[in-house]
């Protein structure tokens, strides 16, 4: 039941905000405690078993029943006493626990509608695939992708980003309220089939605020000009929403569709584990082979490699200088990708060749604007510059354009809040389901550390560190791309207080 609230006693609950208030007054409560008042509260009156419990707490970790008593008695005595003076958690034995006090479902918060920006805004919605293969899905999903792409690099247009865009895939919704949901007015939608060295794709573009039908076509060709049907569905909206064709400067598409496929697949398999990384990898680098002036693939390779510095806990310098070497050679490649230049930017960020990183960072905003990537990892290379009102800036920016964005943005944001010294935001962001299994636990224990709430930062610090056993304080200060004294300080002090190892 995320996004519900629950009304017991004086108190008000969110569920899916992860809050707590008595009284109208927020209630400093724990997450694994906040996860068994949500499943105690959604079944009022019912004996929850200790498993159900647990893993409701814990999910897919095994953990001793002791951690769930200690958690138990945490949240007994933090809610007080019921109304009638007994407990709002009672013990079953042997069994479980239940929760004893009336409940009332408050439902939904619903969410704030965006405005419209001050252009002609617009989401790709997933296309579907109309095949009987459902090995034709990446082809679907790709062609969604590439369209994103294209349309995003026109300055007049805003246009919604791939994860937010891919969060309606598979759902029956209204094109209104799915255009609410992103804060925009017009949306793409169609269909794709591959089949015996053909595609077919049907696409429409609809004003979800009139209903209307703008522009609607069918296109039935061979799969070789599949770059071309997309360039012509990109000029098609353009015109429709723009009156005229501005065309921006040519990207360099593939020639080989096996290496296109590949990099489709291996973009999924990235962020996973260190394991569904090096399957990505073998992709990539087959992708190259296939089509060895193909930029799209040497630009993956590179990010490849920095998210194995990330699951090795840093990085090497041979690592380093390769992810360099590919990312140079993507941009060399296509110089018009903003992608490619992104990707160059971030990492010549952490190599502190940072003249040249801003440089790259601003010509890939030139290229496209309405890249939310970019101006997330801008954020973060700007906080750590110390300048953090522009840090926040950029990462608002991120999420106006992928407002249902990847865990990594939260994090980003809660860095950017901690920096501002704004702890209790940072604390709220990073306590959210979507990033608090992450890396970021790092900076909620030293949020919490600095407003003084030490057993809370302790207990983030020791879960942090099983995930990140070798982290040191020293290694990371080292490594970050740091361009301000006091800004590094000000993390080392947070990070001391928490007790993460020096």
């Amino acid at each position: 039941m995320q996004g519900s609230r629950f009304a017991f006693g004086s108190f008000v609950f969110d569920s899916g905000a992860g809050t707590l208030v008595r009284d109208d007054a927020p209630v400093a409560a724990g997450y694994r405690g906040l996860k068994l008042l949500a499943a105690l509260v959604e079944k009022p009156g019912e004996i929850l078993g200790k498993a159900v419990l647990m893993d409701a707490a814990w999910p897919g970790t095994a953990v001793e029943e002791g951690n769930l008593t200690v958690q138990i008695a945490q949240l007994r005595k933090l809610l007080g006493s019921a109304p009638d003076g007994g407990e709002w958690i009672v013990t079953v034995p042997r069994i479980g626990y239940r929760f004893t006090g009336a409940v009332e479902e408050l439902g939904r918060e619903q969410r704030k509608p965006l405005p419209l920006p001050g252009k002609p805004s617009i989401a790709v919605l997933p296309f579907v695939n109309v095949s009987n293969d459902p090995e034709q899905e990446s082809f679907a999903d790709g062609l969604t992708e590439d369209l994103i792409t294209d349309l995003s690099r026109i300055s007049g247009l805003f246009v919604i980003a791939r994860n937010s865009a891919f969060a309606y895939k598979g759902k029956a919704m209204d094109v209104r309220g799915i255009a609410q949901d992103l804060g925009v007015r017009y949306l793409l939608e169609g269909s794709a089939r591959r089949a015996a060295g053909r595609v077919r794709i049907n696409a429409q573009l609809v004003d979800a605020v009139s209903g209307d039908h703008l522009w609607a076509e069918r296109f039935d060709r061979s799969l070789d000009d599949i770059f071309a049907v997309q360039d012509e569905v990109t000029g098609k909206i353009m015109e429709a929403l723009l009156g005229r064709l501005r065309t921006p400067s040519p990207r360099n598409p593939p020639r080989n569709l096996e290496a296109y496929d590949l990099c489709l697949r291996a973009r999924r398999l990235m962020d996973d584990s260190p394991q569904t990384a090096r399957e990505a990898h073998l992709m990539l680098t087959r992708a190259t082979l296939l089509d060895p002036d193909y930029a799209e693939p040497y630009r993956w390779l590179a990010m490849n490699h920095w998210m194995g510095w990330v699951h090795s806990g840093g990085p090497t310098e041979t690592s380093r200088s390769v992810a360099l070497e590919l990312a140079r050679k993507a941009v060399a490649l296509d110089p018009n990708d903003a992608g490619c230049r992104w990707v160059l930017a971030y990492l010549l960020a952490y190599d502190r060749s940072f003249a040249e990183s801003d440089m790259q960072f601003a010509k890939a905003i030139d290229l496209d604007p309405n890249e939310a990537d970019i101006w997330a990892v801008l954020s973060d290379i700007s906080v750590l510059a110390g300048r953090v009102e522009e840090g926040l800036e950029q990462i608002r920016k991120a999420f106006r354009l992928n407002p249902f964005p990847p865990s990594w943005y939260y994090l980003t944001l809660g860095q950017a809040q901690y920096a501002a010294g704004d702890y209790e935001a940072a604390i709220e962001t990073l306590r959210r389901d979507e990033t608090y299994r992450t890396s970021s636990r790092r900076f909620l224990a030293a949020s919490l550390a600095q407003l003084g709430r030490l057993d809370e930062a302790r207990a983030e610090v020791e879960l942090f560190l099983v995930g990140n056993p070798h982290f040191t304080i020293r290694h990371w200060a080292r490594t970050e791309p740091f361009r301000d004294a006091a800004t590094l300080e000000h993390f080392v002090d947070g990070c001391r207080k928490a007790g993460l190892p020096e």
